[in-house]
């Protein structure tokens, strides 16, 4: 037995090897993407945080946010929180639609 690494990617065909070749190519791009996306939150959850909000329509894009981000956690599942959670923001739109009619 030796310590020395075997590459199998030596052993597969082209097919194969390009199949590969493919899937981290792709693997990449989606963690690049993931990256961005995290540095995307990080800057919103940044501006979110700067200043309390002035109007009911900014509380409410506050709240929408948080919202939506509980309703990708597990928890967020259970078909009557599901309900709620489309209530919620059905409600929060609603009510800054008829703020925004009223100013």
């Amino acid at each position: 037995m030796t310590d020395d690494p075997v590459d199998l990617d030596e052993h597969r065909g082209m097919a194969a090897q390009k199949a590969t070749d493919i899937r981290r190519q792709r693997l990449h791009e989606f963690e690049v993407d993931q990256a961005a996306l995290r540095r995307r939150q990080e800057e919103l959850e940044q501006l979110l945080l700067a200043a309390p909000a002035e109007t009911w329509p900014e509380a409410a894009a506050k709240a929408q946010y948080l919202i939506q981000l509980f309703a990708a956690t597990p928890d967020a599942q259970d078909p009557r929180r599901k309900e709620l959670i489309a209530h919620a923001l059905g409600d929060l739109a609603r009510l800054c639609d008829r703020a925004k009619e009223q100013s």
